[in-house]
């Protein structure tokens, strides 16, 4: 239910469905802005506080208690509704009596406490306290629907409650004030990169450590972005480049740009808003968006966040309990879904160094005294990971065909005999992907598997879509891999980082910009339409001599 931020990595985003931005910059609500009560060990839980809920909504069953037993004393009023005084919510801080408060409202979560996601610790640090300013900034509406009935123990009374009390902003808050009033406007931003740049600046601590975290030395992670080095244009002249187009299509899905929103986790830890942002932008700029099925927003809100006919693909880790896995399948294809993305690169959980870190700076591991195992010193990556069944090979395919007749697509796609085992499975597209660096140190870059499917399987891309994701950061590299053969690129850590920096108009704006690289680029070397981007527009670096030419270069038609 709670997730764990460490005090130097508070989220300046605070609790309450309607949400606005300060003349500052800072994202707080009408309700949180004339108070700050915050204690040290709340706030160092707000940033993480969406990692749980993620997985209790979809995976966690309701817990069964008794019905009808009236466990605690109250005051109630003449209309009957019992009113739980603020001095007994505070008796109940144990292990095993667990309360807290959540906008106005009394649950007993002592039977959730070892199956949360982020370790019992948090839930209990905050038992017998209000918890609604952790809570609400990064949690779905329907995030305690999940709870049974008995667990639901009623209104707080509200005379009993502690006037609210005010505090010194915090280091972490000051910095990040203060890098706000620096961000310059949304339509400053003329690179990929400078929403990065930017971002580092005003994101927490543990926002920012979760998304551009990697495994183990992040040689990966750079060596996604060093690889689109390796390959440069083939220019042809004197062609027309008046006109031109951007639209494609790729296992089914209609898009006005070559690229789409890859699924990326927990966007509420950069804005309060969180995937409804990269909804609301995908929508206006008409491509598609990938949800995460660890997604900070819920599923709902999501998709009632689209535009008429707004195509959106949802991504699925395998359930241990696969009823779960069955039953999120169902919901997501009757909430209509145009696609349904299985990952595959991430089966076995890996160390996101830079993440665990940014945990274990506030949050050691049990000292000698109590060697009693906890979850709390564990990254964001590593607690909104636990359900994921480990056991995964491809029979899976046909379980997930079974729950839906979405097209299927198979993310994590890192060899060309594993491309031709999906074409064998009957899949309708793969991603090549190393999940972002977040896989392992020395898996291979995605463009220079791309390159190797074309040059000793050239026959694949006519028998299956070909997708890619990983080290995208400008529209340049986007055309490299179109021409390469891939239908269209994902970007994931882009769209978190321009969402934390300027919200959905960070998301629209980071499409403008790759549509205008993407035509520059396009143009410049004779291509006014994505199906002229052909193989022979782009090759390995250096001189294409001595058999260091790609097999098709000089075979073009002028």
């Amino acid at each position: 239910m709670f997730r764990y931020l460490p005090r130097a990595a508070r989220s300046t985003a605070v609790g309450s469905a309607s949400v606005r931005a300060t003349a500052r910059g800072r994202y707080f609500t009408s309700s949180a802005a004339s108070s700050r009560q915050r204690t040290s060990l709340v706030l160092a839980a707000a940033a993480a506080a969406g990692i749980a809920i993620t997985y209790k909504t979809f995976f966690i069953p309701s817990i069964k208690a008794d019905e009808g037993t009236d466990k605690y004393p109250g005051t109630k009023q003449p209309s009957g509704q019992k009113l739980i005084s603020f001095e007994e919510v505070q008796k109940h801080t144990k292990h095993d009596d667990c309360w807290v408060i959540i906008d106005g409202n009394v649950y007993d979560v002592t039977d959730f406490l070892e199956q949360h996601p982020g370790g019992a610790e948090i839930i209990l640090a905050n038992a017998g306290k209000d918890a609604t300013k952790i809570f609400k900034p990064l949690h779905p509406p329907d995030a305690l629907d999940t709870l049974a009935p008995s667990q639901h123990l009623g209104p707080v009374d509200p005379l009993s409650m502690p006037e609210p009390t005010e505090e010194e902003p915090t280091e972490e808050e000051l910095r990040i004030e203060e890098a706000r009033k620096k961000l310059p406007p949304v339509d400053s931003m003329l690179l990929v990169n400078d929403f990065e740049d930017w971002a580092e600046q005003i994101l927490s601590g543990t926002a920012w450590n979760y998304y551009k975290s990697a495994a183990d030395r992040e040689i990966t992670a750079a060596e996604n972005q060093d690889a689109f080095r390796r390959y440069y244009f083939r220019p042809r002249m004197l062609r027309d480049a008046t006109h031109g187009s951007l639209n494609t299509e790729f296992v089914g899905m209609q898009t006005a740009l070559p690229i789409f929103i890859s699924p990326a986790a927990m966007a509420k830890l950069g804005h309060p808003l969180g995937e409804v942002n990269l909804t609301k932008g995908a929508g206006k700029c008409g491509i598609v968006q990938g949800i995460s099925i660890n997604a900070s927003c819920s599923l709902d809100e999501i998709m009632s966040a689209r535009e008429q006919n707004q195509q959106v693909m949802f991504q699925i880790y395998l359930n241990k309990d696969r009823k779960a896995s069955e039953a999120l399948l169902k919901k997501v294809t009757e909430l209509g879904a145009s696609a349904v993305i299985f990952t595959v690169d991430a089966a076995w959980r890996s160390k996101r160094t830079r993440d665990v870190r940014a945990k274990a700076a506030v949050a050691p591991p049990p000292s000698s005294k109590d060697q009693s195992k906890s979850k709390a010193p564990l990254g964001v990556s590593q607690a909104i990971s636990g359900y994921q069944d480990t056991n995964l090979t491809w029979n899976d395919l046909d379980f997930i065909r079974k729950n839906t007749n979405l097209p299927i697509i198979v993310k994590g796609i890192q060899s060309v005999e594993d491309a031709e085992l999906c074409v064998q499975h009957g899949v309708q597209g793969i991603i090549l992907s190393n999940h972002g660096g977040r896989q392992c140190d020395f898996a291979p870059a995605p463009i220079d598997l791309l390159y190797e499917m074309r040059i000793n399987k050239p026959e694949l891309f006519d028998k299956i879509d070909v997708m890619m994701d990983g080290g995208v950061r400008s529209g340049a590299d986007v055309v490299k891999a179109l021409a390469l053969g891939a239908k269209a690129v994902g970007l994931g850590r882009s769209f978190l980082y321009a969402n934390g920096t300027h919200g959905e108009d960070g998301v629209v704006r980071l499409c403008q910009i790759l549509a205008e690289e993407i035509t520059n680029t396009m143009r410049n070397i004779g291509a006014n339409d994505i199906s002229d981007l052909k193989p022979e527009l782009v090759g390995p670096a250096g001189p294409w001599v001595y058999g260091n030419a790609p097999p098709w270069a000089g075979k073009s038609k002028a």
